[in-house]
């Protein structure tokens, strides 16, 4: 009962806030799709696509009904943006400011490192 339930707020959420409400028009694409088969010429299912979302839709005849197909419009989805007010205003002040410190680099300049010292990490392991 939990899972259906959960699908059930999920799909109804989906559906009412997304986009994924422009699926449920899936079937009038191909009604409108079986429309152009009647009546022009036999078209191809990419040719019906290209006509109807790559091309920019002329205003023809079934101007109306092409508006119709999924993804064509926009006005079905809801976003609702909550912004918060806060209703009083809280004086900030800064009773000591923070300093800027000089960077000092404390590093010798003639600081050399003898290469006995450095080949001996690559010695093998020394038993006792």
């Amino acid at each position: 009962m939990k899972k259906a339930s959960a699908i059930l707020f999920l799909s109804i959420y989906l559906l009412s806030t997304t986009a994924a409400k422009q699926l449920m028009k899936l079937p009038v694409m191909f009604q409108h799709f079986s429309e152009h088969q009647q009546t022009n010429n036999p078209v191809s299912f990419a040719s019906f696509l290209a006509t109807h979302y790559l091309h920019s839709s002329p205003k023809d005849k079934d101007y109306e009904r092409d508006q119709q197909l999924p993804f064509k419009t926009s006005g079905d989805c809801i976003s609702c943006i909550a912004i918060a007010f806060v209703s009083f205003i809280t004086p900030i002040t800064i009773s000591k400011p923070a300093e800027i410190l000089e960077k000092k680099n404390y590093i010798v300049l003639n600081q050399v490192i003898s290469s006995t010292y450095l080949a001996s990490i690559w010695q093998p392991p020394k038993s006792c």
